[in-house]
């Protein structure tokens, strides 16, 4: 219809229809949010132009064709220099498989998930496209395992260690009895204080990771491996944590500052981290004063 409409179009009106049109087509995901929980799309959505897939803007769950992986808590295990893979347990027959944020392998084609190079301690939506329909399926699962909150933290406050959290429950912020924290002691060499019991980072004596005179923004990045003494058998895990220095809470951009509180509410509320992108390495940011 628009084809035919527009050849009817004198010359120059058919030229600005275009442009804008060409315009349009190259907004930035980024400037149009996906929307929050509530809104929909029951169709499986097309490649974006990052060669991703969008998550979908509705939320369906339950569905008969829905892959089923037997817990919606998933533990990674010990596996003799193999990978621990989850399959689903029943057959919802031949299609495509996604998931969201990004962290998660998985097969697109079986649903297979290879637990040990995925991201543990986050929540994922694993989405499933049946042949012959537009529907996308919503199934929810967690990949157990530790996680730190992305937050600022003020030293003057009285703000000075950093909990992490189990199995994306953003309450459960006890390490059980027998887990073990920086196990190679990367973090140690950078000067970054992890209790190896509980995995709490003290920050005021991370200051030093920084340098005797560090300076608004500057990063430090370690990889922490563990063992926690839960359903994974004491499987070992790593996670990445960025640590970021300010003077003053105040000298944070606002943007930044908006991004953190985002990814705050959705682990507060038992949500994903986010929606597409990437959720890891969660940012700790100290600060001095407010």
């Amino acid at each position: 219809m628009k084809k035919k409409f527009c050849s009817g179009l004198p010359a120059l009106l058919f030229l600005i229809v275009l442009s804008f049109a060409c315009r349009k087509s190259n907004i930035p995901d980024s400037v149009n949010p996906p929307p929050p929980n509530g809104g929909d799309s029951t169709h499986s959505n097309p490649t974006g132009t990052d060669g991703k897939v969008p998550y979908p803007v509705i939320r369906i769950t339950g569905c008969p064709n829905g892959p089923d992986y037997g817990d919606t808590l998933i533990y990674p295990q010990p596996a003799n220099g193999q990978d621990y893979i989850v399959s689903p347990v029943n057959n919802p027959g031949a299609g495509k498989y996604y998931s969201w944020p990004e962290g998660m392998v998985i097969d697109s084609i079986s649903g297979a998930i290879n637990v040990t190079r995925s991201e543990t301690g986050v929540k994922f939506d694993i989405g499933f496209v049946k042949n012959g329909t537009t529907d996308t399926c919503l199934t929810r699962v967690t990949l157990a395992g530790a996680s730190y909150m992305d937050s600022v933290y003020v030293l003057a406050n009285n703000e000075t260690k950093a909990y992490p959290y189990f199995n994306a429950k953003p309450l459960q912020t006890t390490a059980p009895n027998g887990s073990h924290f920086d196990i190679t002691k990367a973090a140690y060499g950078q000067k970054i204080s992890v209790n190896n019991g509980t995995g709490i980072i003290d920050l005021k004596n991370t200051l030093s990771a920084f340098g005797a005179l560090p300076v608004n923004g500057q990063t430090v990045e370690t990889t922490m491996y563990y063992t926690l003494n839960d359903g994974s058998n004491n499987a070992l895990q790593q996670i990445t944590v960025q640590l970021m220095y300010y003077y003053q809470k105040s000298q944070i951009s606002s943007g930044l500052l908006n991004s953190i509180l985002l990814k705050r509410l959705n682990i507060l509320n038992e949500d994903l981290i986010l929606k597409s992108g990437k959720v890891r390495p969660p940012l700790i940011i100290i600060t001095r004063f407010n």
